[in-house]
């Protein structure tokens, strides 16, 4: 299924910044410098992220650098400190209640922790039907028989339903979390790790049902995940996310046969392949620095060894390198 050119949702320069705020009497403190500020956990920073109708988009980095926090943004989990997020065009903070109501039935997410996700105490068809229910997408009649149609298309057996998470194995709890999802009839999902926690085999089968699921009902992916070799089967395009901000972004052939920035080819470096002959592994040296604290410039010059003086002071922007492949790195401009 081909994507259609216009975004059917977009991230516009979102930053997040995660902090206590200071109450009436920490306010006095800071102000009288008898304290100092306190420390901001710099999730995102200035990240713009568009996502056609019906493609999947992956989204890769190490763990910490903010691409679930992303995802929680889009869905519309969390809200940004800054930028905005669109739904085919409309600034979701300008939509009526009820328009926010319908893009909050139509933007789903699919959690890392199957189990956490669920409620250990309401059996599988309590938590199927609990949204239908609750926003009146079927009559209590057919209660049924909405269940099992959602729990069919999620490979679950429905004769099952009547039994409580814990007595699922982590494949089968998934696939529960899966039909929560499409119970509400969504057009876009988020998942977040949706396969890590999966033995390798099990992994397979859901990307496959995920697949599956996108031709059926005409879905859209937003695919989040620290795994290449996940999303190059799984995704049309994808971007590469470092230490809040996104350096790279291309199709997905693009990505694993041309990358273009640094942090991209190295993290290519380490994909581990079946092929003859000996091969060196070479691990990308220095650890991510801290959101706390992040380094000026470009993100990644700590680590990176073709850095120049410029990546230390300068914030690389995304240049388009090749058609449809964008990368932030100060040496395209070399």
């Amino acid at each position: 299924m081909l994507a259609t050119d216009a975004p059917l949702i977009e991230a516009r320069n979102i930053s997040q910044r995660f902090g206590p705020k200071p109450d009436l009497a920490a306010k006095i403190t800071l102000k009288l410098k008898l304290a100092k500020p306190a420390s901001i956990v710099h999730a995102l920073d200035d990240v713009s992220l568009s996502i056609r109708s019906g493609e999947v988009v992956g989204l890769v980095g190490e763990s910490g650098c903010g691409k679930s926090t992303l995802g929680r943004v889009i869905a519309g989990i969390a809200s940004p400190t800054n930028g905005n997020v669109l739904w085919k065009g409309v600034d979701r903070d300008a939509m009526s209640a009820r328009q926010r109501h319908e893009l909050g039935l139509a933007t789903q997410m699919i959690f890392q922790n199957p189990m956490a996700a669920l409620n250990p105490r309401m059996t599988v068809e309590e938590l199927i039907w609990e949204a239908p229910r609750t926003h009146g997408l079927a009559r209590s009649t057919e209660r049924d028989s909405y269940v099992d149609k959602y729990l069919t298309l999620a490979g679950f057996d429905p004769a099952m339903k009547k039994r409580y998470p814990h007595q699922f194995s982590g494949g089968q709890r998934q696939r529960v979390n899966i039909a929560r999802a499409l119970a509400v009839q969504p057009k876009f999902i988020v998942c977040d790790e949706s396969v890590a926690a999966l033995d390798v085999s099990i992994q397979a089968q859901v990307i496959n049902l995920f697949m599956e699921l996108r031709d059926k009902l005409d879905l859209t992916y937003l695919f989040v995940s620290h795994d290449l070799g996940v999303v190059e089967h799984i995704s049309d395009r994808v971007a590469i996310m470092y230490l809040g901000r996104i350096v790279e972004e291309a199709p997905v052939e693009e990505i694993f046969r041309r990358a273009n920035h640094p942090y991209t080819q190295a993290l290519l470096a380490e994909v581990p392949r079946i092929e003859p002959g000996k091969r060196r592994f070479k691990p990308m040296e220095g650890e991510l620095p801290s959101p706390l604290d992040p380094p000026r410039g470009c993100h990644f010059h700590p680590r990176c060894p073709f850095a120049i003086d410029r990546c230390r002071v300068e914030v690389p922007i995304k240049k388009e390198v090749a058609p449809g492949h964008l990368s932030a790195c100060h040496l395209n401009d070399e």
